[in-house]
């Protein structure tokens, strides 16, 4: 269960877009070497959740979506000397009780190593993998 010291905020004036950054571009297997003016163009046009523990931000996560049908969820992270203690678990109850996304019907994201995390909120493998598509530039 995660310490009562830590909440979720949307308001994206309270992003500490340095914690960010760093972690995007350094730490994160999925960023690696993003760049500072892709980071801000990214949470201008997500719905952005920040983690904070006494004030500090420890965790973020972003959400693309038409809130109503489908949802991407993206870059979600904890910081590692912040991990184990139910951060993530916050961050993701939080996003999907948002009240702007709560009957989006259809969710999307990718993961390498947090499979664990996501099925305890309903996510599973794709039925039909076969039906979706891609395009990387």
């Amino acid at each position: 269960k995660a310490s009562t010291s830590m909440k979720v905020s949307t308001d994206k004036q309270q992003l500490d877009l340095p914690i960010i950054y760093d972690f995007l571009h350094h730490e994160a297997y999925w960023s690696k070497g993003r760049s500072m003016d892709i980071v801000k163009r990214s949470i201008e046009h997500s719905l952005c959740f920040g983690l904070y523990d006494e004030g500090q931000q420890i965790g973020f996560a972003r959400v693309v979506s038409d809130y109503s049908i489908f949802a991407w969820l993206m870059d979600v992270f904890v910081l590692p000397s912040h991990r184990g203690q139910g951060g993530g678990k916050l961050l993701l109850e939080a996003i999907l009780q948002h009240p702007e996304l709560k009957t989006v019907k259809t969710w999307g994201l990718k993961t390498h190593d947090a499979h664990l995390l996501y099925q305890q909120f309903g996510f599973q493998q794709l039925s039909i993998p076969e039906h979706f598509m891609e395009l990387k530039r």
